[in-house]
């Protein structure tokens, strides 16, 4: 496995490290490119629970950068026709989360979710002395599903299922070392509802998978387990959350949020929540940490956020002709190996002005 990148690892600390510290990180240099254990050498920079983590469990610190890099990655493939795509420059990328908006609270879910699937998936597979498949013994027997089979078998609970609650807890203690609960600031509370509703996106979607036993094809036994939903459905899920997210403000009592607006409900524990509202992400802004869409390719056809009217933001677009190198009429030799010629492709790019 290749080492994490400079910008992998980079990101990993921008979304742990609160605001008034992510320029330090991303101002020391050589941080940013160590591995895991490496990191935890250095504790004197990550909170007290961090660290204790980094000493006594630097495996689990491990999934939790495996976790941080496979949230960035699927923010960049959730926002990848958008305005803001989740672009992973340093220079813009910091610069956005220092801001209470919309795409901060994605982000912040985004990896909250992916630190908590990584290390539950790192169970399941046995690669954590902390933990295994899911204990199952004091649950009730899964209820017996309509279809074939179905009636008068026996049901009990078996496999390998994941243990989402050891996930749950250590994204917790992770990623919420540095925001303490009871803090009179508005950023501290939208961080914290933020980082659950990216945990709830995995823990509150499990789903039931069974195998059935049986001589000659009967049914008289099902053994049933608790599956993580795949990250791409918790992505689209927090999308969603993202397109309906709630603006707040704080409370008189500093330890509240309220929406703003008349009428409105208030928002529940999967809600993404935000403070302020985001620049319009058109034009390359180095305050607010926009690259702007200029270059960037859209679809010309296309009536949504992908299309070019408003990926371009009403300037207009063109087109060019590239010419793409691509693998073609390949062949599988025994054995093992693929054989591939390189073909020149030509195809019609729309570009952003």
């Amino acid at each position: 496995m290749l080492p994490p990148s400079r910008t992998q690892l980079g990101l990993f600390f921008i979304l742990l490290c609160p605001a008034n510290i992510i320029g330090l990180w991303w101002a020391v240099g050589s941080p940013l490119v160590m591995d895991p254990n490496s990191i935890c050498r250095k504790t004197k920079r990550l909170a007290g629970r961090q660290a204790e983590l980094c000493q006594t469990e630097p495996e689990v610190v491990r999934e939790v950068a495996k976790g941080a890099k496979l949230g960035v990655r699927e923010c960049q493939y959730q926002f990848r026709f958008r305005r803001w795509n989740c672009t992973s420059h340093s220079k813009v990328f910091g610069r956005v989360l220092q801001q209470d908006i919309r795409e901060t609270a994605f982000v912040y879910a985004i990896t909250a979710a992916g630190v908590s699937h990584t290390i539950t998936q790192a169970c399941s597979m046995g690669e954590l002395l902390q933990c295994s498949c899911e204990v199952t013994r004091s649950r009730a027997p899964p209820l017996p599903t309509a279809g074939p089979g179905a009636e008068g078998s026996a049901w009990e609970w078996g496999g390998c299922g994941d243990d989402v609650e050891f996930g749950y807890e250590k994204s917790r203690q992770f990623m919420d070392a540095r925001r303490k609960k009871g803090k009179s600031d508005i950023r501290t509370l939208i961080d914290l509802h933020n980082n659950e509703a990216g945990r709830l996106a995995v823990r509150s979607y499990m789903r039931t998978e069974c195998k059935c036993h049986g001589l000659s094809g009967s049914c008289t036994l099902h053994t049933c387990w608790k599956k993580m939903p795949h990250f791409r459905e918790v992505g689209d899920r927090l999308l969603e959350r993202f397109n309906g997210a709630f603006q707040v403000m704080g409370g008189n009592d500093g330890k509240t949020l309220l929406p703003v607006g008349r009428g409105i409900k208030p928002p529940d524990r999967q809600d993404l929540i935000y403070s302020a509202d985001s620049p319009d992400f058109c034009t390359a802004n180095r305050q607010t940490g926009s690259p702007g869409t200029r270059g960037r390719v859209c679809n010309s056809s296309a009536p949504g956020v992908s299309g070019c009217d408003l990926l371009c933001c009403g300037r207009g677009h063109r087109e060019e002709t590239v010419v793409l190198e691509e693998n073609c009429l390949c062949r599988f030799h025994w054995c093992c190996v693929v054989h591939c010629h390189k073909c020149s492709a030509r195809k019609e790019l729309s570009l952003c002005l």
